[in-house]
This record gives structure tokens, C-alpha cells and sequence, in this order.
């Protein structure tokens, strides 16, 4: 009788699910964009840099938390866990509304980061299901479902303050995470089965952790990732101040944003036609290569004076159509040979990219002097990094193929 209802979704519902659980992050970061002046006004942040630690706040209880989702979905299974996920989320956004003070909305954002962590079981899902290059293909189509939040969540974040007060920004991510309540409670089975569960004990948790960092591919490809995520940050966190201050333009920030968010999506899509013909590394690699070329010449735009705001949008998502040929294809190569602890090993990795990434961004966003300078060089320096990082994991060889990997009947230990 109940079999309808909790059967499998099939391919399509599961990658649609799958991404509206990575969008929970995009919808709390990008709809609050437009808002963070109001928002910080109204909580006493005081000067401008300081607001957007309202950003970097929920980023790190993001990453922080996923450590514990990863690892107790490892023993008790995926759907209790992101069920107390997006339950935390929802409530701790609905009670930001009521944030009088600065420091109390940076402790609600990062109670609200907490329960966004959850997001990370996303990825563990799509593990349980699928391996090697299909692992990549269901994650990049996923990836560029989750990248379409990014396009939009700014503007309905102008159009609530257009309307609104800042309370209604809020009270939309609350209600985004309600909605994900049932569909995730009715419609998605568990996908650990009980036989490739871990037991829950400080040493075995200790020994995926160490397994995890032992992995050269596993660590490089993590680093490499953190080291892109933290010049995304940078953008994310200065660029609303970059077109209010400099540009003087913040209307048009939510569009540029979606331009910049349109261009990671579109990457998305033909990375996973792309994957199929050359292959994970060979793709991510290739699109280092890109990633560097554009952020040097951005750099160099941004540092004679001739920036301004149609050049920024242009080279951001040229920089950015690399960056989504990259993302998924590193976490995919990470995630390789860690099947037997897919969950821990998705949390791990995510715990560094997400609170090192938060760490870097929140350094280079500091460093607004009103140009584009600091954040153009904190691009070179991270994609500089993220290259040292794969030439590490690859022991010096780029552009070699991904061979499928089994998965394990039983997990290890």
C-alpha cells in the first residue's frame, strides 16, 4: 500500500531532488545579496566590510556542520539526517527575522549554516547510486539544476526589498526550506542499505577521516576545490559593494549576478556531454588552463583602471563558465576511490572546501579598497594554488582519463 509513495524516484525526480537539496546554500547566501545594506543597517553592523560576514557566518556553520551529517548518514542513513537538516535550516532563518543586533543575526546565520550543512548529503545520494563517469554525469546535470537558483535568487531577493522589508528576505528562505520538508520525507527513500552502513565509534570515524586525508587524489583535488571556492567568496562577499560603491549601479548587481550564474549553469550542461568524450580530468584540466588565462587578464584590466561594469560581467563569466567546468569534475575525481565512506568522505571534503573557502573569501573581501584589484588577484592567487594542488594529485600529469570505479558491497573496517 505504501509502496507508491516511497519508491524510488526515478532518474529525473532524483537529480531534480537532489538539486533543490544543494540549493538550500544558493537560496541563503544569494536571495540575502541584495539585502545585506538593509540588513546591516538595521542590525548596527556599522562600516560596510563588516556586513558581509552575514555571508561569511553561515558559510562556515555550512561547512562545519557537514562533518557531522556526513558522518552520522554513514551509520544511521541519509533521510533522518537531512530531514533534521532542513528543519534547522527553515527555523533558524524564520528567527532572523527577528534580529535586532549584529551579533545576533551572525549567530543565527550560523545556526542557519548548521542546518544547511545538510546539502552535503546530496552529494552521498548520488554516490550510493552511481559510480565513475555516470557519478559524473548525474552530478553535473544536478549541478546545473542547483546553478539555476544562483540566476534568480538575487532578483527575488530586489523584488522582496522592492516591495518589502528585509524581514520578507528571510521569511522566503525559511519557507524554501518547508517546502523541501515533505518532498523529501515522501518521495525520497533511503539509498544506504543497511549492509554498507559504518559503525558509529570515534576510532572508525577517525579512520575514514584519516583514509580521506591519506588519498592523494582525495586531499589534492579537496584543496584544489577549496582553493576556487574561496576566490568565488571573494566575489560573492565584495561584489554587491564593488557595483553599490563603485559602479554606482546596485540595481544592477542582481542581473549581472544571474549573467554570471547563466555562464556556471551553461558550463554544467556541456560538462556532462563533454565528460563522456574526454573525460573528468581531462575536462577540469583544460579548464584550469582557462580559469588562469581569464583571471590574469582581469587582473590586468582591474589593475590599469579600464574596469568597468559591461568588462567585469564579460571576463566574470568567462572566469565562471571555467569554474563550472571544474567543480563538479574535482569532487568527482575527490570523491573516486571513497565509495565505502562516501558519506564521511563527502563531509570531510566539503568541511574543508566550504570553511577554507569562507576563511579565503572573507580575507580577500577585507581587502576591498573600492577596485576590483583585490578581488581579481585573489582569483590569480587561488586558481595559482588550485593548480599546484592537481599537479600534487596527479604526481605531475595532467589530462589523464577516469576509470570507473565499483562499488563496494560493504563498507570497510
Amino acid at each position: 500500500m505504501m509502496r507508491p509513495v516511497f519508491a524510488m524516484p526515478g532518474a529525473r525526480e532524483f537529480i531534480v531532488l537532489a538539486a533543490a537539496v544543494m540549493s538550500v546554500n544558493a537560496v541563503a547566501v544569494d536571495t540575502l545579496l541584495p539585502a545585506l545594506a538593509e540588513v546591516g543597517a538595521a542590525v548596527n553592523a556599522g562600516e560596510d566590510n563588516r556586513r558581509q560576514w552575514l555571508i561569511t557566518a553561515y558559510l562556515i556553520g555550512f561547512g562545519v556542520s557537514q562533518l557531522v551529517y556526513g558522518t552520522l548518514s554513514d551509520h544511521y542513513g541519509r533521510k533522518p539526517l537531512m530531514l533534521l537538516g532542513l528543519s534547522l535550516y527553515a527555523a533558524f532563518a524564520g528567527l532572523s527575522v527577528l534580529a535586532s543586533d549584529f551579533g545576533t543575526a551572525v549567530a543565527l546565520r550560523v545556526l542557519q549554516g548548521c542546518g544547511g550543512g545538510v546539502s552535503v548529503l546530496a552529494l552521498s545520494i548520488i554516490r550510493d547510486r552511481h559510480s565513475g563517469e555516470e557519478m559524473v554525469r548525474v552530478m553535473s546535470l544536478a549541478f546545473m539544476l542547483f546553478l539555476g537558483v544562483p540566476i534568480f535568487a538575487p532578483s527575488l531577493g530586489h523584488a522582496i526589498l522592492a516591495v518589502s522589508s528585509w524581514q520578507w528576505v528571510f521569511a522566503a528562505i525559511a519557507l524554501f526550506g518547508v517546502a523541501l520538508l515533505p518532498w523529501v520525507a515522501l518521495r525520497l527513500p533511503e539509498t544506504l542499505p543497511p549492509e554498507r552502513r559504518m559503525p558509529l565509534s570515534p576510532r572508525t570515524v577517525a579512520r575514514a577521516i584519516g583514509c580521506v586525508l591519506r588519498q592523494r587524489d582525495s586531499l589534492g583535488y579537496t584543496l584544489a576545490s577549496t582553493a576556487l571556492v574561496g576566490a568565488l567568496f571573494g566575489i560573492v562577499t565584495s561584489g554587491q559593494q564593488l557595483f553599490a560603491n563603485v559602479f554606482r549601479a546596485p540595481e544592477v548587481f542582481p542581473m549581472v549576478f544571474g549573467t554570471v550564474a547563466t555562464c556556471v549553469a551553461l558550463a554544467a550542461l556541456l560538462n556532462g556531454r563533454v565528460v563522456g568524450r574526454l573525460g573528468a580530468r581531462r575536462t577540469s584540466h583544460l579548464a584550469l588552463m582557462g580559469y588562469l588565462l581569464v583571471a590574469c587578464i582581469h587582473g590586468a584590466v582591474a589593475w590599469s583602471g579600464m574596469e568597468r561594469p559591461w568588462i567585469f560581467t564579460a571576463l566574470q563569466s568567462t572566469l565562471m563558465f571555467c569554474f563550472g567546468l571544474m567543480l563538479a569534475n574535482f569532487g568527482s575525481l575527490a570523491m573516486a576511490r571513497l565509495a565505502h565512506i562516501a558519506g564521511t568522505a563527502s563531509a570531510v571534503q566539503s568541511l574543508v572546501i566550504n570553511v577554507g573557502g569562507a576563511l579565503i573569501g572573507i580575507f580577500i573581501g577585507q581587502r576591498f579598497d573600492g577596485t576590483a584589484v583585490p578581488m581579481t588577484l585573489g582569483s590569480i592567487a587561488c586558481g595559482c594554488a588550485a593548480l599546484a594542488m592537481v599537479l600534487m594529485a596527479e604526481r605531475g600529469r595532467l589530462f589523464q582519463p577516469l576509470a570507473a570505479t565499483p562499488l563496494p558491497a560493504r563498507a570497510a573496517g
